[in-house]
């Protein structure tokens, strides 16, 4: 977090947080939502300042609810997740994973699969959703222990939970679980975010 933002938090600590401004796609873009009704849906805006993005992309974070926000000085900016907190690229040909924001994956300690065929992870920075467009590479580049690939698994298997098997991402060590995801969004309570927070909403309350 900028210390120009710690700063401000520390001059003005009773702030009053806001919600329904500000929503992060599933393609990893930041919108804004002038008329201040991103919990009620809509596309917003599109922000293309590569200042104001840089400015969200450091200063974004979580708390202790699971409700993700940007700290814009001294106030919160909730943000309405269409995904996960992170979107997660992969890069195949350095075997490296990446954040929207472009913070490097280092560790993933388990992978859900949903039945909509998202691909959840567990990370050190918290819960990231794969990208689409990275999706099939990165599953074919999968086996399970038994050497299965992970994709003939997914389409024939009716088990809910495999194990991988070595492979070419440096984050995912040999033996990371993979589990099947029935409901689209039982990730949020599984993997420990709230999709789209209101002040009322938590963790426990999530849908």
């Amino acid at each position: 977090m900028d210390d120009s933002v710690i700063n401000a938090i520390k001059r003005w600590p009773n702030v009053p947080a806001v919600f329904g401004w500000l929503s992060l796609t599933a393609r990893g873009q930041w919108r804004l939502h002038p008329d201040g009704k991103a919990v009620e849906g809509g596309m917003g805006e599109s922000i293309s300042n590569p200042q104001i993005l840089g400015f969200i992309n450091r200063n974004y974070d979580h708390d202790e609810l699971g409700r993700w926000f940007f700290q814009n000085g001294p106030q919160r900016v909730y943000v309405r997740l269409d995904a996960a907190p992170w979107i997660v690229f992969a890069d195949d040909s350095q075997g490296e994973l990446s954040t929207h924001t472009g913070l490097a994956i280092q560790t993933v300690t388990q992978l859900e699969l949903d039945d909509s065929g998202n691909l959840y992870l567990s990370t050190e920075h918290g819960a990231g959703m794969l990208i689409d467009r990275d999706l099939p590479r990165f599953i074919q580049s999968l086996n399970t222990v038994d050497g299965q690939p992970l994709e003939q698994w997914w389409a024939q298997s009716q088990g809910v939970q495999t194990t991988l098997s070595a492979n070419i991402w440096r984050a995912l060590a040999d033996g990371v679980s993979v589990n099947r995801i029935q409901a689209q969004f039982s990730s949020d309570v599984q993997l420990g975010f709230v999709r789209n927070p209101t002040a009322a909403t938590s963790l426990s309350s999530a849908p």
